[in-house]
Formats: C-alpha cells, structure tokens, sequence
C-alpha cells in the first residue's frame, strides 16, 4: 500500500474500504436518531474512529491521516454528532499531540478520550504580562513541595482562550531560575479546578472576553501531571506551538471557504455597492485565500508524515495577513454597515465565530490574528530562520541565567 486508498497490504495497515466497513459498524451498533450525542462520540472513539492515525486504544487504528477524512465524511451523510471542535479546539490541536508525543500511558488513558469527546475542555497557560512574544522569559515558578511528590506553583498567566470554560490547562514553569531561560523550564498539566486558580475576564475590542487572565497562587500539581522530563519543558512546548500554529491557520477549508466565502457572497448580494477598484481587491485576495487553502493541503500530506515543523509558522502568518485584509475589504465594500453589529456585549463565548458574525465583529476580531498563536514578527523570524535557513537574529541572553536576567 503506498497512498492509503488500496486494499490492505501485508503491513496490515487499514484502506479506505476497510474504515468504511467500520464507520457502518459503528453506526449499525449505536444509530444517531437513538443514541445520546455524548454515547456516540465515546462509542465512536472506543471504536478508533475519533481521530484514526492515534495509536489503537487511544481513539485511533495505527491509520494514515489522510484517512480521516473517510470516516469524518461518512459520519457526516449519516447525521452522526460531531464533538464541537470550535469548542475544545485547543485540547484538539495543542493538548492531544503534546500530550500523546510526551504523556506516559496512564496519562494518554486519563485525558485522551474525555478531551476528545467534549467532556473535559482545555486551555493554554502559556504567555505571561513579561512573557509574549519571548515566551521563554517566562516568571510562574514551580517549585519541589515539602515531600517530593509534586510542585507549588505561583504566577501570572495572560490572554488565556477558554480558560472559563476549562477542566484542564497546559502550562510551562520555571523550575530552575539558575539555568538559561529556555533550560529552566518544565511543562505540566494544571487542574483549572484547584484551590488557588482565579480566572478573571479580559474584554476586548469587540466587546466580548474570549481570552482571560490566569492567577495561580500556591497550586498544587502532582508530579504525575509532568509531560516531560524536568527543565525540558521547552521542548514539549515546541510541540504544542507548532501544532497550535497549524491548527489556527491550517483548518481545511473548501474553495471558497471560510471569510472569503463570505466576502464573495456579499459582493454578489449587493451589486449596487460595486466599484472596480473594490472588483480588483476582491480578486487578488480570493487568488491569494485559494493559494493559501492549496498549501494548507500540502502542509497537511507532510503531517501524516510525522511532526509538524516551522512551515505551520508560515500558514499561519498567511491566515492572518488574509484574515485581516479580507475583513477590512468587507468593511470598506458594506460602508456605512461595516462596522454595525448587534451583540456588543460582555459575552463569553465558547469559541471564535469568524463566519456566522457580522463584518463589523470580523474586522475587530481579526486584529488579534496577528498576535495570537505566536506574532507575526516572531513567526516571520522562525520562517526566515528555520526554512529559507537565514542567519539567525543575535541573541545575547541566549546563555545567561534566567534570574539574572533585566526585566
């Protein structure tokens, strides 16, 4: 078998005719109209068919990748519950694959399953008030509690997605302020729950708080809950921002999908509006949206081959140059109803909605496409750096102890 589509081969690996059969076995055993949204989904994962390239026993069959989209389609024609993946999208594209590259067993069995499922929401305790772009500046320390067995932690963490709605966080803390600052560090996974976590609300220009600010004052984290060795958190980190990377900027879309779908469909509902001028803008960014979706599709085949690398950087400085000059396109072609929306409320929402809001919420919520997931400076450095392989910008802290750092 070399592309997935063909009968099994020797290597037992799984076709696509093989994953159907399954999907309708799933699907005869627990039928959408009769079972609980929230049975099917365990059923379906139980089955491997949650995401099928996961190991056997974690919510996949040892499958190619490229296969999912087999399954995702056949669940779909059958009217089967999807698990709101604009909801949990972080436990989905960051926390799944930090944790099933990084996790011990016990860990991958604890998380997986109710991360994928819905059940238990996650969210990102990554950037600090001192510690954004260079997020290895990072203050929130961990510390050895009395008996050995787990850590204190106090800190401060910043524009957290989720963090209301949030059972579990990943976080990074220092454990060392001796070493370097991207030695000293070590990644665990925090219980939103515990006593001494305070989550407070960060409105922003649209009007709702999507993000948070994460206070964490005396936590207690079993040494259970560490992925990775200590003060190799940098590492697993490097995991979870190259995925959250891909995952902001490389969702598939089909042609004309996404925002400029939804451009395209307002220069066609209001003809009266049209100039050449707003013609030409339109043109250049439904030619540079369908390039960008085409070298997502190729950045996804890499996937299926492993790991994701710095090209995710690139998707995602693309999404959000797009993302913005789309907006403002539509902004400017609406005129007087550009900006105009009706939900200008202290919302808090479960997820970003960049096509089911008015344009006036698109324009003001695409500003932060360009920090999020790493800004679009750092990302330019790591695409120049680490795939067109230029000289690296100096770094004079590179090897100096993090506490003697200037902040």
């Amino acid at each position: 078998m070399t592309d997935g589509t063909t009968e099994t081969g020797e290597t037992g690996r799984l076709d696509a005719a093989e994953l159907r059969r399954r999907t309708a076995d799933l699907l005869a055993a627990h039928p959408p109209a009769d079972t609980a949204p929230l049975d099917f989904l365990r059923a379906r994962f139980d089955a491997g068919l949650a995401w099928v390239h996961f190991p056997r026993g974690l919510g996949g069959l040892d499958a190619p990748r490229a296969l999912q989209a087999v399954v995702d389609a056949e669940l779909e024609a059958a009217g089967a519950p999807d698990n709101d993946p604009r909801r949990i999208g972080i436990g989905l594209g960051m926390a799944a694959p930090t944790i099933l590259r990084f996790g011990t067993d016990e860990q991958k069995q604890r998380f997986l399953r109710p991360l994928w499922t819905g059940e238990e929401a996650w969210c990102q305790l990554f950037s600090e008030p001192g510690a954004g772009s260079d997020l290895a500046a990072l203050a929130t320390s961990a510390v050895r509690d009395e008996d050995g067995t787990g850590w204190v932690v106090d800190g401060q963490k910043v524009w957290t997605s989720s963090a209301h709605l949030a059972r579990w966080a990943i976080l990074i803390a220092r454990t060392d302020p001796d070493l370097p600052k991207h030695r000293g560090i070590t990644y665990f996974v925090c219980d939103m729950t515990d006593p001494g976590v305070e989550v407070r609300p960060l409105r922003q220009i649209t009007g709702e708080a999507e993000f948070n600010e994460v206070f964490l004052t005396g936590v207690r984290i079993p040494d259970a809950h560490r992925l990775g060795a200590v003060g190799e958190g940098w590492k697993v980190a490097q995991t979870t921002l190259m995925n959250e990377r891909v995952a902001i900027g490389g969702a598939r879309q089909p042609r004309e999908g996404g925002m400029i779908g939804v451009a395209a469909r307002a220069w066609r509902e209001r003809p009266e509006a049209r100039t050449h001028d707003l013609h030409q803008r339109l043109l250049r960014h439904w030619v540079d949206a369908e390039v960008a979706r085409l070298t997502g599709e190729r950045l996804r085949q890499q996937l299926a081959k492993g790991h994701p690398g710095p090209e995710g950087s690139g998707m995602k400085l693309a999404f959000a140059r797009l993302a913005q000059q789309i907006s403002g396109w539509e902004v400017e072609f609406l005129g007087e109803d550009g900006l105009a929306y009706d939900d200008w409320t202290l919302r808090r929402p479960e997820g970003v909605d960049f096509t089911g809001r008015q344009a006036g919420y698109r324009y003001l919520r695409a500003k932060g496409n360009s920090i999020e997931g790493g800004t679009s400076e750092v990302l330019l450095n790591i695409v120049a750096e680490r795939v067109l392989g230029l000289p690296p910008e100096p770094r004079t802290d590179k090897d100096v102890a993090w506490k003697d750092l200037p902040r």
